[in-house]
C-alpha cells in the first residue's frame, strides 16, 4: 500500500530511497484494519442473529488489534514518518488508524467489563432482544464519532481519485507492475475507503433503528472492504520487502 510522489515513482529502478530509515508499517496496519471491520460484522452476526458471544475473547481480539491500530496511529499521525517520500500518507493512513484504534480499544474494555450481560447463553428470543438492545445501547454514543470519520473516509476516496494517489512505484514487486497506471490502484484503494466509510456513516441508523436493509448493506461493505484491506496488508509484507531491497 505504498504511495510515492509522482517524480519518485517515475524515477526508475536507479532511484535509491532510504527506506531502511523510513517505517512502513501501513502492512500491519492494513491487516489490523481489515481484520478489525471484519470482527465488528462477526460480533454484529452474532448479536442481530442471537447466538452465544463469549466476551472476554471478544475483548481480547479487540484490545490486541485496537492497541496495534492505537500505537501505530498515533505514532504517523504525531511524527509524519513519510514526510521524506509522501506527507499525505502519514494522514491517509495514521489518522484513520488511529481513530480505529482508539474505538476498537474502546470495544474490548465493553466487552470485558460487561462481559456478563453480553456473554449470556441465549436460549429464548425474549432474551437475544434484551442482549441486542443493551449492546445497541451501549454502542449509540460511540457511533456518532464512527460516523464522523466515515465522512472523512469519504474525503480520502475522494482525494484518491482527484489526485490519483495509492500508486506503488516501479520497484515494488507486484503493484509496481501498475505504475504507469495510477488510476487503476488509486480506484482500488480510494473504492475500500468508500465502503469502510459506507458502513461508518450508517452506523448511527443501524444502531438507532436496526433496519435490516441497513445492517445488511454495513455487513456487505465492511466483509468486502475487511477483506481486501487484510489480504492487500498481507501481500504487501512481501512487496514492501522486495521494495527496500530494490532501492537499497
Amino acid at each position: 500500500m505504498t504511495t510515492l510522489l509522482p517524480h519518485l515513482a517515475a524515477a526508475g529502478t536507479s532511484l535509491k530511497v532510504p527506506w531502511g530509515q523510513t517505517p512502513m508499517y501501513n502492512t500491519v496496519m492494513s491487516v489490523a484494519a481489515g481484520v478489525g471491520l471484519l470482527l465488528f460484522v462477526w460480533l454484529g452476526y452474532l448479536l442481530y442473529t442471537r447466538r452465544p458471544v463469549l466476551a472476554e475473547g471478544w475483548a481480547a481480539a479487540f484490545g490486541v488489534l485496537g492497541l496495534i491500530l492505537t500505537i501505530t496511529g498515533a505514532h504517523m499521525s504525531l511524527t509524519w514518518p513519510l514526510s521524506n517520500i509522501a506527507p499525505f500518507d502519514n494522514v491517509i493512513f495514521g489518522e484513520p488508524s488511529l481513530a480505529f484504534g482508539v474505538i476498537m480499544l474502546a470495544a474490548a474494555v465493553i466487552m470485558w467489563t460487561q462481559r456478563a450481560r453480553l456473554a449470556t447463553e441465549v436460549g429464548e428470543a425474549a432474551q437475544g432482544n434484551m442482549r441486542l438492545d443493551y449492546a445497541r445501547q451501549l454502542s449509540a454514543p460511540l457511533s456518532l464519532f464512527a460516523a464522523a470519520m466515515g465522512l472523512g473516509l469519504f474525503g480520502i476516496a475522494a482525494a484518491g481519485w482527484r489526485y490519483t494517489l495509492f500508486a506503488a512505484p516501479p520497484q515494488e514487486p507486484i503493484s509496481g507492475q501498475f505504475a504507469n497506471h495510477p488510476l487503476l490502484e488509486a480506484t482500488f484503494i480510494s473504492g475500500l475507503y468508500l465502503l469502510a466509510g459506507l458502513g461508518l456513516v450508517l452506523l448511527p441508523i443501524a444502531v438507532q433503528w436496526l433496519h435490516r436493509t441497513v445492517v445488511l448493506v454495513i455487513g456487505v461493505a465492511w466483509t468486502v472492504a475487511g477483506l481486501a484491506f487484510t489480504l492487500f496488508g498481507a501481500l504487501n509484507f512481501f512487496t514492501h520487502i522486495g521494495l527496500i531491497i530494490h532501492t537499497t
